[in-house]
């Protein structure tokens, strides 16, 4: 059954397929920082009324499962998600360490729509990790 939500005058089922990047697409999500960030996300989520449906952080990206409402556009939101985690993330977990002033992520962004096979995507995401480890084992001639 689809699960589709409501606000006053409207229906929806909004999902995405998200992946952000750090600026250089450097490799900083291990440790401290890959236990942190999902709390920080998932908090900044529930501040704008987004649903985190699923996430998986990898070495040098993130794949996020989101439930946008449609009073809000995908840009802002992740605009606001990316700019309130990067405060965080330097305040919180950083201190001195600066990559490059107080920017954190790279300027853009994947975006795709869920639609209906949203099983397939959150798949996807839980198992990335695998499927990207056994692609670097294919001998490429």
């Amino acid at each position: 059954m689809h699960d589709w939500q409501s606000l006053s005058h409207v229906r929806w089922d909004c999902k995405y397929h998200v992946v952000i990047v750090p600026k250089y697409r450097q490799k900083v999500f291990y440790g401290e920082m890959r236990r942190r960030i999902g709390p920080i996300l998932r908090d900044l989520c529930r501040q704008r009324e987004v649903e985190l449906i699923e996430g998986h952080c990898m070495p040098d990206h993130i794949h996020l499962c989101v439930s946008i409402p449609p009073k809000y556009s995908v840009s802002n939101t992740l605009g606001f998600l990316k700019g309130k985690s990067a405060v965080r993330i330097h305040r919180e977990l950083m201190g001195h360490r600066r990559m490059t002033g107080l920017h954190f992520w790279s300027t853009g962004y994947c975006v795709s729509t869920v639609g209906l096979n949203e099983e397939q995507i959150r798949k996807y995401i839980r198992e990335q990790e695998q499927l990207e480890s056994s692609q670097g084992d294919l001998d490429l001639k």
